[in-house]
């Protein structure tokens, strides 16, 4: 008989061996089945020379493997299983003296943990023959009953070598179950410590059964709601990283587990990435997502399969270059051409670049072409997709035929959308802004207010579309109102962009100390937050619907400009430079300056500066054109080029009207003045105090 086996039975012929010695079962059971527990009982210790609590403990394992678990129960019952383990405690931690006497220490070690091998495997199967009752709560004491006996006999951890096979078994059969009982029994926190003392304690667990409880533990962490809270400072280690929260500790060890795998430790489990993926997304971390991707060995998944996911995660985290460049690959003629969701995800990424949006109307309507074959629920979002990218590619025409003909286009494959998906939040929120930008604001402020219906007004950007279109119609008040229902209902550390809005609409309604105040509310705002967070905050990957301090210190410049109060202007632009030295926005707002105080040149080369900067910044090829309108005749055309070129760029702009009127009147051009001081006035007369497409 092999030394590490204290028990073992055949099944065949029923029979139970111990200090080398076997006997049949069937006496044994015999006596059981009359209810003559004690005459069993002393069958054993007689036939297998066992004390008391043995020969109870090998009786209590045979009702349990007959399943007579109420049984089982009884027997156990009648010993007292942790008065054996304190007298087998001191035999397990005793050294061996010396070389001379080691062959004689080892045996009687052998044999203490064959003895502790078969007491602890009763308290295990009482706990599970409790966990059959229902008794969730006493099957998890005496589970956890047997980890503090073996903590108390290998007060060190148990060796890697030397430990009785069937003694490592039972300790990681309890190590694995305690957890399970606790979570069943709704001691939460009972389950929680008990995870952690199974991951932290030298059990000498084997790789498979860590991995389950690593993954059990991630899961519950995840899903059950409990808060866990960190572990006890007992367990923490210097410098050590220490998880702060669930998320965080259930995202350290998914990543663990991807970490084994890679290096070859466990099986691959699909469902850890799965987890991983909504750990991840959930706290908006898909680059390090990407990352976890990238490091899986080839083979666990397609090549194509892992480029579309990867492109999902870049896309997630902003990186929209890099992941067009991924699905690029994936829609090659020689991959998966017609992936529909690969299409629409490429197509979603054209839609937000007005250079890349005709390739994304490619995308799109293969994807329509797809939906209409394979997935007819998917033809709605396929023509949203269509119409944003439309709309995109619009804005960089070269003609104005050609750019109002892409806008109808658009405004077409949005209605076609919202016509088999009505209900979609996304499609009516894009619907509203494209009526806006086309100043239908009775259509766009209709599903403005539908889009708030269908968001419950959870949402910040759906108040302040409505809130712009209101502007737009020149009902500043109400907009307002909006904009304070909107603040009500809003987290402080998002009110960022609401602040702003309302301070612009106090400016409209000639308030301009009202402005001001607000403004300074919004900068207290900002800088608050930042410093609450410190030098390590949480880093977004996006800045979506975000306010950040340069662009507050450039709209309290902008407000002291047009009052005159240019010490105070200044001011506030070097607060705006010691953020950030060179934007195109800074040197407007400069130039500004300078033009308010009559230095026409020095404002001149600030505008240009601001070009160099950002050669598509609107507002400085407006002023730069109204400044050059005013140098002679000789000037005239560079104004009008640039002037023309601002309202390519941006075809709504009433100012960039207004003054190409100006130049084409200095210049004999009466009827084309006419025409752009009539579009200059019909855009005034529904021009937002912010542009429809900041919203978005």
């Amino acid at each position: 008989m092999d030394s590490g086996e204290y028990e073992q039975e055949d099944m065949d012929s029923r029979e139970v061996c111990a200090n080398g010695v076997c006997m049949k079962t069937t006496v044994v059971e015999a006596k059981l089945d009359e209810g003559n527990i004690q005459e069993a009982e002393s069958s054993l210790r007689e036939g297998l020379s066992l004390n008391f609590e043995e020969a109870r403990a090998l009786l209590g394992k045979l009702e349990y493997q007959r399943g007579n678990v109420e049984g089982a129960l009884q027997v156990f019952d009648g010993i007292d299983l942790q008065a054996a383990i304190q007298r087998l405690q001191p035999s397990l931690v005793e050294k061996p003296p010396s070389k001379k006497g080691r062959s004689h220490s080892e045996s009687q070690h052998a044999v203490s943990q064959h003895a502790a091998s078969l007491v602890l495997e009763a308290i295990y199967l009482k706990a599970k023959s409790l966990h059959k009752l229902g008794r969730l709560t006493e099957a998890s004491q005496e589970c956890k009953s047997v980890l503090d006996a073996v903590e108390k006999i290998f007060y060190l951890g148990i060796p890697d070598v030397e430990v009785d096979n069937k003694l490592q078994e039972i300790v990681s059969q309890s190590v694995e179950l305690l957890p399970e009982l606790c979570k069943q029994a709704g001691c939460h926190q009972e389950a929680i410590s008990a995870y952690r003392r199974a991951l932290l304690s030298h059990w000498n667990l084997e790789n498979d059964c860590c991995t389950r409880i690593q993954k059990s533990f991630a899961v519950f962490l995840l899903y059950s709601g409990v808060e866990a809270g960190p572990p006890s400072l007992g367990v923490q280690i210097d410098s050590s990283y220490v998880p702060k929260n669930n998320l965080e500790e259930a995202i350290l060890l998914l990543m663990i587990l991807v970490k084994k795998f890679c290096l070859g430790k466990t099986k691959w489990d699909p469902s850890v990435m799965e987890h991983l993926t909504f750990a991840l997304s959930v706290c908006n971390q898909t680059s390090v997502l990407a990352k976890q991707v990238e490091e899986i060995v080839p083979g666990v998944y397609h090549r194509v399969d892992r480029w579309n996911s990867l492109a999902l995660c870049y896309s997630g985290a902003g990186q929209h270059k890099a992941a067009l460049n991924l699905l690029r690959k994936s829609l090659h003629k020689h991959e998966r051409p017609d992936d529909l969701m690969a299409l629409l995800l490429a197509a979603k990424i054209c839609s937000e670049d007005s250079y890349l949006a005709a390739e994304g109307v490619s995308y799109a309507r293969r994807a329509i072409r797809i939906a209409q074959q394979q997935a007819e629920h998917l033809k709605g979002v396929s023509l949203h997709m269509q119409g944003l990218c439309l709309g995109k590619q619009a804005k960089v025409c070269s003609s104005d035929f050609e750019r109002s003909l892409i806008q109808s286009e658009a405004l077409k494959s949005l209605d076609g959308a919202i016509a088999l998906d009505s209900k979609s939040p996304d499609l009516i929120f894009d619907l509203a802004v494209q009526y806006a930008e086309h100043r239908n604001l009775n259509a766009a402020l209709r599903y403005s207010k539908q889009f708030i219906d269908e968001t419950g007004g959870s949402i910040i950007k759906g108040w302040r579309l409505l809130a712009l279109i209101l502007s737009a119609q020149q009902r500043f008040s109400e907009a307002e109102v909006v904009t304070d229902a909107a603040l009500d209902e809003t987290a402080k550390w998002d009110q960022g962009p609401l602040l702003r809005l309302k301070a612009k609409l106090k400016i409209s309604q000639s308030l301009p100390m009202d402005a001001i105040e607000t403004y300074r509310y919004l900068l207290a705002l900002v800088q608050a937050q930042r410093k609450s967070f410190g030098p390590f905050r949480f880093v977004p990957q996006t800045e979506d619907d975000k306010v950040n301090e340069i662009e507050v210190w450039h709209g309290l410049a902008s407000l002291y400009s047009s009052l005159s109060h240019w010490k105070d202007a200044e001011i506030c632009l070097g607060k705006a430079r010691q953020l950030k030295h060179y934007t195109a926005e800074t040197l407007h707002a400069e130039g500004i300056i300078f033009e308010g105080r009559g230095e026409t040149q020095e404002a001149l080369g600030t505008y240009v500066g601001a070009l160099l900067v950002d050669p598509n910044y609107v507002p400085c090829k407006i002023l730069i054109g109204s400044l050059m309108s005013k140098m002679g005749s000789e000037a005239l055309p560079v104004a009008r080029g640039l002037l023309s070129d601002a309202l390519r760029v941006d075809p709504t702009n009433r100012k960039a009207w207004y003054y190409l009127g100006l130049v084409h009147k200095d210049d004999g051009r009466i009827a084309d003045a006419t025409d752009c001081f009539q579009a200059a006035s019909m855009l005034e007369e529904s021009d937002p105090i912010e542009s429809f497409s900041s919203v978005c």
